[in-house]
């Protein structure tokens, strides 16, 4: 939080950001859709010749997609088990 002062007087007013929509706050539909993505690259890579060169980017892109997601499911737990070093608003 800032403080910013907003009038002619020259006091401090706390500004306060406002609040996330909940489409922004449930990431599970967004990680699903990333992965399948990356599903779907790896199984045409592997099954269509002339997609070969696509096959170590689309490999680890899947990888990648797979650790975001421990990651996020991590976090997930660690904030509601109530650790103090997790992130805060996931549901």
């Amino acid at each position: 939080m800032t403080t910013e002062p907003t009038d002619d007087t020259g006091a401090d007013h706390e500004v306060v950001a406002p609040a996330l929509p909940d489409a922004l706050l449930d990431p599970p539909p967004v990680i699903a859709v990333i992965t399948l993505g990356w599903l779907v690259a790896v199984v045409l890579a592997f099954t269509m010749a002339d997609l070969q060169t696509w096959r170590p980017i689309s490999v680890a892109g899947l990888c990648l997609s797979a650790v975001g997601t421990s990651v996020f499911l991590w976090q997930r737990h660690a904030a509601r088990r109530g650790a103090r070093g997790a992130q805060t608003g996931l549901r």
